[in-house]
């Protein structure tokens, strides 16, 4: 059974518009990413995410509909599964509220449309028409509600969607017209001998009632362009009246007409190319934008009412446009499929663009691999899986906006400096000079037997104390802090100082009875709690000269591990102790027990060794922390009007105990750091706690040093030095970009090179004709620059790559990369042709050919097997051998296998070779060596017998496989090596089956270790076409049950904007058949939904499991650390 998380979600834009969503004079930008919505707000420094929401579906269209003054706009919004729904926002409850959906079925027979779904809107208002299907418009009425015979300010709506058959199959653009009584409809279509014509409609239409279906008719009117003289002609430009008329875009024109035909301007380009989009500035102006990245500004010159020109003038590059909206202040946002997106400012009066905003996009994924999954080889014990350690470098982007990406999802820690080496680190502290208020400048650190001092100037340079204002340095501190009235408390092992901060001088003491030490301590700007001998608790008054105000012996039966004191607005105290393994509750005034909790398990080691109380949620009851000595951190929420703890929710974050720190975040607020194994942020987001990896993992001890050089910083310990760091305070998603201005097609990373291998296609414009190169480039892991490059012969292009292991001739296995390549034949006639390539790379670190054999068509794939190379060709799969028979090493054919169509991707395990066909789904073939002169075999062993459009396949356990196809759709099927029949042997069966609704390009397998309790077992990770990146598991056997009931439970009672059903969304389709539900695979972003649910709500889902609220709230957080 299989679990499938997001690591990176999508971040490719192909819509987005503007609109009054929020606020009724106030426009958003809403944004579609794949299945996620986006509302941004403008700003002078861009756009800013005011609101996110993941819709079951992918949005393939957006459209506005526009309200009355006084009122917000509706959002109506398509799927790829024509489900259709309208939007609004909900203030009181600020979340969307779903207004109408309602799904549209085809005709019988209908064929989808060719070209991308359209959505367009009458000017004035009355209808949406979308195109779907060939030869069918759908036609939707736009309903307003009536009032006195005047139409309402609200709510308005959409009818039940028309459908109308037209003679036009292939239509490439479609407008409506303004100016007219009727709807007019403007189609530029493509015949059956690809030309292009254009034509206008008149709509006929009634909008329907409950008791009658609406009907639509588009007649005819006189006016057609018949077979364009530019058949590159894509888009058409309605221009308001009172010019009117249409602009059509061309390859190599741009023309104007009216539709009286009278009225014609033809502008013919300089240069060829194709426009992919447009927007309008105002009634004249447009701006476009082409598919190389260049941005135009089109104007009309008139007269009066007639346009006597047409000029375009180059504004300038950017991204490769997908779609433009008009923002404000001159603003222009650029959202792009095969770029970042961009926020540009428009100079009309200079021409030109200026950059305001980049927003990172990593689609199109056409390759990946992995750097490292946070321990390398060599470098220290592998730690148990979390994406916040795992470093993946993508190939990104095409062609001008190509690039690599190195993408890590976690809490960031960017190192500021070193201060030195230095070991034996306690603790750490920060210290005003200015009391409690104000910025840092010293830190304290406390080692075990001494405690030293790092003064910090204001230029940033760090000089060593010998003293500082009357500090106790020959002992370890335990605690030390500002407190009120420009006062220092100190607290070590022998006894508490009650410190003038200004001058140094002493102003009290207290000292426990002789023999006995202080063994933990903790306090506030009131008040001390000492731990001493570890059996009694002490509490000393800092506001009148360390008078003690409580004491209370707990005997040897009851020792203290741990204490904490909160905010002097807090009248109890915490304490845990060892032999109970509990934490009370005590309060302040006299040591009295409010209440007993037990945290841990005293048989299994787990005993509470810190304890922290902290405001981490917003608008929420503070959260106790418990750290655990087996790793174990659990939290509860306390309510300090009845001392209650609730909410307990606990993870495992190493294999020791994690030493807390709060962190401030503004605003009253706290995250908390944990140095442990697995180093993490714990921070609030959406009302509930998040645990993130974060990259510091040789951290032992940390403290906030918001310092005047360093705002923002922490003080980060390690085992053998002192470093400054700045710390994003929530997770996010890293990504280092590296611009080739190439498509980075394929990648593949070698540890011992330390350095990328990274096949690329160059796009060049020579005499308006496109003339593609592809080159290999060695590019460096750490500095991500380009250290040798070999261009490939003319006409070839890259088709595939990787490092491996290759036998060099005596037995050893050396490190080598090899290249499958493909040559772009003009002559149909002429047999298809390729390259198998095999590089060494010298010790200057330049690429060297070695050997390389011509082979019969492109090498579509690579991957090797036993020291030898295997490679997918056009109609077959070929195993290759480097001999070193003569002074050129050579390489030899092995063996052969012929393919059903012609295979896309390979996966090697062992000597089974899994096999991605274009058209037949997987089969499985075993490679077997030649015995006593015979050539070695390649033999089917197994087959999955269904049709599948594959484009990626991979091993992911012993005799299981998973598929990922180009309708989106993921496949893990089974080898049944003991199965009762030669047919069952034979046969590759499901077992698990779930629509993504994005086309994967690359699967990478992993081999992680997971601990004995863990609920998924991480096998892969996946990279699609829109940018997003996915982890696959297995779940634990003694997980499946619970996983698939909670997820059907979460299905029942979370609902997505559209109310489209959870198992629609994701169960599986292509063209030959549609299930109903997902077959044994468990959406993680589902399951994690579970954390956002209210109480209450939560209650109700996990009713009929056989877990309570509280452990599968743990599961899931176990779950969530995951990505």
């Amino acid at each position: 059974m299989a679990y499938l998380a997001p690591i990176h979600r999508p971040s490719s834009v192909r819509h987005a518009l503007k609109l009054c969503f929020f606020r009724p004079d106030d426009d958003c930008l809403v944004v579609a990413k794949a299945n996620i919505l986006e509302f941004h707000s403008q700003s002078d420094n861009g756009l800013s995410l005011q609101h996110s929401r993941t819709v079951y579906g992918k949005i393939v269209m957006l459209q506005r509909l526009r309200s009355l003054p006084g009122s917000t706009d509706h959002l109506f919004v398509g799927t790829d599964k024509k489900l259709y729904f309208t939007v609004s926002w909900d203030p009181t409850k600020s979340e969307l509220r779903t207004e109408r959906s309602f799904r549209h079925h085809a005709s019988g027979g209908a064929r989808d449309s060719q070209f991308e779904p359209g959505c367009h809107m009458d000017p004035e208002e009355r209808l949406l028409s979308l195109s779907l299907f060939e030869g069918i418009i759908t036609v939707i009425p736009i309903l307003r509600p009536k009032q006195g015979g005047k139409k309402a300010a609200a709510p308005l709506n959409v009818g039940d969607p028309i459908p109308a058959r037209i003679p036009e199959l292939f239509i490439r653009s479609a407008t409506f017209l303004y100016g007219s009584k009727k709807p007019r409809y403007a189609i530029l279509w493509e015949d059956g001998h690809k030309r292009v014509h254009l034509r206008t409609k008149e709509i006929s239409f009634t909008a329907g009632s409950s008791s009658e279906p609406g009907t639509a008719e588009f007649i005819d009117t006189s006016f057609v362009l018949a077979n364009l003289q530019d058949q590159g002609a894509s888009h058409l430009i309605p221009i308001p009246t009172p010019v009117g008329g249409l602009v059509v875009l061309g390859e190599s024109s741009i023309l104007y007409v009216k539709e009286n035909g009278k009225e014609q301007k033809t502008l013919n380009l300089a240069d060829a190319t194709i426009f992919v989009c447009w927007e309008r500035i105002d009634s004249n102006q447009f701006v476009l934008a082409d598919d190389y990245g260049r941005m135009y500004l089109l104007s009309l010159m008139l007269d009066g009412s007639s346009v006597k020109d047409l000029r375009i003038v180059l504004l300038g590059q950017t991204s490769r446009a997908s779609v433009l909206v008009p923002l404000a202040r001159g603003c222009i946002f650029v959202g792009s499929h095969q770029g970042d997106s961009q926020v540009i400012q428009l100079d009309l009066a200079s021409r030109a663009v200026q950059l305001v905003q980049t927003i990172s996009n990593i689609a199109p994924i056409l390759d990946f691999t992995i750097m490292d999954l946070g321990n390398r080889a060599g470098e220290g014990k592998a730690n148990e899986y979390s994406s916040g350690q795992a470093r993946l470098v993508t190939g990104s982007g095409a062609f001008q906006d190509g690039s690599l990406r190195s993408v890590r999802s976690g809490v960031g820690l960017e190192d500021q400096g070193i201060l030195g080496e230095m070991d034996g680190v306690r603790d750490l502290f920060s210290l005003s000079p200015h009391g409690t208020e104000g910025q840092v400048d010293t830190l304290v650190v406390s080692l075990i037997n001494e405690t030293r001092i790092l003064h910090f100037s204001a230029d940033g340079d760090v000089e060593e104390l010998e003293d500082y204002k009357g500090l106790i340095l020959n002992e370890r501190t335990l605690v030390v802090s500002n407190i009120s009235d420009d006062r220092m408390i100190q607290v070590t092992g022998s006894r508490v100082s009650l410190i003038d901060a200004e001058g140094g001088t002493l102003l009290s003491d207290w000292s426990p009875s002789a023999g006995k030490s202080i063994t933990s301590a903790s306090a506030n700007e009131d008040k001390v709690l000492l731990s001493i001998g570890g059996t009694t608790l002490v509490v000393l008054d800092a506001q009148a000269e360390l008078a003690v105000l409580a004491e209370r012996d707990f005997g040897d039966d009851s020792q203290i591990a741990c204490v904490t004191m909160p905010s002097p607005s807090s009248s109890v105290c915490f304490v845990g102790f060892w032999q109970s393994a509990a934490i009370s509750i005590l309060r302040t005034d006299d040591l009295q027990t409010l209440r007993n909790e037990v945290v841990g398990d005293v048989n299994g080691g787990s005993i509470p060794r810190q304890i922290l109380l902290v405001q981490v949620l917003a608008d929420r009851p503070p959260t106790l922390f418990i750290s655990l000595a087996d790793g174990l951190v659990t939290a509860f929420s306390f309510d300090s009007r009845d001392n209650a703890l609730s909410s307990k929710n606990s993870i495992v974050l190493g294999t020791q105990q994690a030493n807390l720190r709060a962190l401030s975040r503004g605003k009253g607020l706290f995250n908390v750091f944990a140095t442990c194994d697995h180093p993490s942020l714990i921070y609030g987001s959406e009302g509930r706690l998040v645990f993130s990896g974060v990259t510091a993992d040789d951290a032992i001890m940390v403290c906030e040093f918001d310092s005047g050089p360093f705002p923002g910083a922490i003080m980060i310990a390690t085992s053998t030095e002192l470093k400054i760091a700045v710390v994003d305070q929530e997770r996010k998603t890293h990504v280092r970009s590296l611009h080739l201005g190439e498509t980075a097609r394929r990648i593949t990373y070698s540890k011992s090179l330390k350095s990328f291998g990274v096949g690329t296609i160059e796009r060049q414009l020579q005499d308006g004709t496109e003339i593609a190169k592809s080159h290999i480039k060695l590019v460096d892991e750490v500095l991500f620059d380009a250290l040798d490059t070999y261009e490939l012969e003319e006409g070839e292009l890259i088709e595939s790559m990787m490092r491996a292991e290759i036998d060099d001739g005596f037995g050893q296995y050396v490190e080598r990369f090899v290249v499958g390549t493909g040559f772009l034949e003009d002559d149909e006639t002429r047999s298809p042709r390729g390259r198998i390539l095999v590089f060494a790379v010298d010790e200057e670190r330049k690429l060297i050919l070695m050997a390389e054999a011509a082979v019969k068509g492109a090498c579509r794939c690579l991957d090797s097997l036993d020291g030898k190379i295997v490679a997918a060709l056009v109609k077959t799969v070929e195993i290759f051998s480097l001999e070193f028979d003569s002074a050129v090493p050579s390489l030899k054919r092995r063996a052969r296998y012929r393919t059903s169509t012609a295979p896309v991707n390979l996966a090697v395990m062992g000597k089974l070779i899994a096999v991605a066909d274009i058209m037949k789904s997987v089969a499985l073939v075993e490679y077997s060596v030649g015995e006593t002169g015979l050539p070695d075999t390649l033999t089917e062993v197994a087959r999955h017998y269904h049709t599948a459009w594959s484009t990626a396949v991979a091993h992911v356990a012993e005799d299981t496989l998973l598929e990922c196809d180009a309708e989106g759709n993921l496949t893990v099927l089974y080898r049944d090596r003991n199965g009762v029949t030669e047919d069952d042997r034979k046969r590759l069966t499901v077992t698990g089956e779930m629509r993504l609704g994005e086309m994967v390009n690359r699967i990478r397998r992993i081999d992680i270790s997971v601990s004995s309790g863990a609920v998924v077992i991480p096998r892969a990770f996946l990279a699609t076409v829109d940018g997003s990146i996915y982890l696959f598991a297995l779940i634990a056997p003694g997980k499946q049950d619970v996983l698939m009931r909670l997820q059907a439970s979460l299905a029942n009672h979370v609902q997505s904007p559209g109310q489209i059903p959870f198992n629609g969304y994701r169960a599986f389709s292509n063209g030959v058949r549609e299930d109903d539900e997902p077959f044994r695979f468990v959406d993680g972003e589902l399951i994690e939904r579970f954390l956002e649910c209210s109480d209450s709500l939560q209650e109700d889902i996990v009713e009929g499991l056989s877990m309570d609220v509280e452990a599968v709230r743990s599961m899931v957080e176990s779950l969530r650390r995951l990505r």
